[in-house]
């Protein structure tokens, strides 16, 4: 069975220049650009989709002409393994007007939303310890990049 989900994001005119973008952030690759055709409702030669890979995942980006509507409801999550990679991932996203949100959540330039959370954050909340698992809740609620020293803190002196 070849069954699949791809994510479709739509933008107003963006979507190969979104493409471009998480393709270098995630070191990924283009697949294909289709272009919208004569009596097409935009202009002959505008970019239609842009499919790309990245992580392994296959997204598609829609140029529709008209601007899109993103919110937190639905959002990309990514697990580091390391502080050096939250601080790569979180840094990338935000470049060039993104903006920080509370807990591990950013929009980026294009105004999708993403968690850089990495792998410890839930693994840590969810200890069978609820005094542990508590105190890394409040320590996380308290950032906006996580911090992974300060997270294992937390979760040591508690």
């Amino acid at each position: 069975m070849r069954t699949k989900i791809t994510p479709f994001i739509l933008f107003n005119t963006e979507a190969e220049e979104a493409a471009k973008f998480y393709v270098s952030v995630f070191k990924g690759k283009m697949l294909k650009v289709e272009r919208y055709p004569d009596n097409a409702p935009m202009n002959a030669g505008t970019v239609l989709t842009a499919s790309f890979e990245i992580l392994g995942m296959t997204f598609t980006a829609l140029n529709w002409g008209q601007e899109a509507k993103y919110t937190e409801g639905i959002s990309f999550a990514i697990e580091p393994d390391t502080q050096e990679e939250v601080d790569y991932y979180w840094n990338a996203l935000i470049a060039d007007s993104g903006q920080e949100g509370p807990c591990s959540w950013l929009k980026d330039k294009f105004g999708i939303s993403w968690q850089v959370a990495p792998e410890i954050l839930p693994r840590l909340m969810s200890d069978p310890d609820k005094k542990k698992a508590m105190a890394v809740m409040q320590a996380m609620m308290k950032m906006k990049k996580i911090i992974i020293k300060d997270i294992q803190a937390a979760y040591d002196n508690a």
